[in-house]
């Protein structure tokens, strides 16, 4: 198959992994997390090398914890204006907007709009687990340009907004040097710890 295919194969998965029941809970988390093993094993557009593949085993991530699914409201942004992000790759540096602040026990983060065709939202963050547990680069709540709609992030009508850390994930630059990735900006780097989600690719290349 074409790669462009199988690429937006791919995100159509991811799609539908999202949105999949069960959507709440320790049952959603367990479910999620084993259908996406399946797809990093299976898929040839998965972030594995074949290589890396061979020997997968899961990815590895923190228990569920109920204390990391926190309630809080979308209240206008800190900052209103723009930033660039460099993905350090051939896409270079990608615009976005502030479109509000997220407060959390950890200290409060910046959701962002994608600038350019089709937009999206995007909650990268970096916590004190940073490089010791998890990926030094930081990790991602939700990147909707890339199918990871709900779980992570949830807002409502009101302004209300549900953030399920169980859900943090691992860029694609996490498994392999051969992926560039948006990583958190200053503004998203919280020195406390936070022990859910995704942990580190052990098998890293």
């Amino acid at each position: 198959m074409d790669p462009a295919l199988e690429l937006a194969d791919f995100r159509r998965r991811v799609v539908l992994l999202h949105l999949a029941q069960p959507q709440t809970g320790r049952a959603g988390v367990e479910s999620f997390r084993e259908r996406r093993d399946a797809l990093f094993r299976e898929h040839p557009q998965s972030a594995l090398t074949d290589e890396q593949k061979a020997d997968f085993e899961g990815l590895s991530y923190y228990p569920y914890d109920p204390d990391a699914v926190i309630r809080t409201r979308l209240d206008a942004p800190r900052q209103s204006d723009g930033l660039e992000i460099d993905t350090g790759g051939e896409d270079g540096a990608i615009r976005y907007d502030r479109v509000g602040d997220l407060a959390t026990p950890w200290g409060a983060l910046t959701l962002y709009w994608m600038r350019g065709y089709g937009g999206g939202l995007f909650l990268p963050l970096r916590d004190g687990t940073a490089g010791a547990e998890t990926y030094g680069a930081g990790r991602y709540l939700t990147d909707t340009a890339k199918g990871t709609f709900g779980r992570g992030l949830e807002l409502d009508d009101s302004g209300g907004a549900v953030l399920d850390l169980n859900y943090a994930y691992n860029p694609s630059c996490a498994y392999h040097s051969r992926w560039a990735c948006p990583l958190a900006p200053p503004e998203n780097r919280l020195e406390a710890p936070i022990r859910a989600g995704e942990l580190a690719y052990p098998g890293a290349d």
